[in-house]
């Protein structure tokens, strides 16, 4: 398992890389990018921020987790945070397994844990305006930008 969240553009082949191994009959990524229309809103560009301690644990989580659900899987995840202009990529994911069903549902089920448990949060900037965007389920956005010790186990 391999997971990051970095301040730069994502290395697509390195993340895949990760994941590469002999009995592997298939490999998934997800790319996620930035798209210049939100609901009727024109986007100029997004910014990440995360708490990175934590992100990274719940993206450990998640690893654990894929792991339990589908046996003999490798999974890969990267998480880009800071500035981002239209087509950058956001976060990549990959995922290997002998099967490539297996590797499609692990693939979605991880991005749908992402958006539901990792603090890593997007502020859109419109033409007209900007807001910060967190997670659909969950996530809480920090007054003082770190949770809790508790939340943290």
């Amino acid at each position: 398992m391999y997971f990051e969240i970095i301040d730069h553009v994502i290395n697509i082949h390195h993340v895949i890389d990760k994941v590469i191994r002999r009995n592997a009959g298939a490999v998934t990524t997800f790319i996620g990018t930035v798209r210049e229309m939100t609901e009727g809103k024109k986007t100029l560009y997004l910014t990440y921020e995360a708490y990175i301690p934590m992100a990274m644990k719940k993206l450990e989580q998640i690893g654990e987790e894929v792991k339990e659900k589908w046996k003999d899987i490798d999974i890969a995840i990267s998480h880009r945070i800071g500035k981002l202009e239209i087509s950058d990529v956001a976060v990549v994911i990959a995922v290997s397994t002998p099967h490539r069903k297996d590797a499609y549902e692990a693939n979605q089920y991880a991005i749908e844990r992402i958006k539901e448990i990792v603090p890593i949060w997007k502020k859109e900037h419109w033409e007209n305006g900007e807001e910060w965007i967190g997670n659909q389920k969950g996530t809480k956005m920090y007054v003082d930008g770190k949770p809790s010790e508790e939340e943290l186990h």
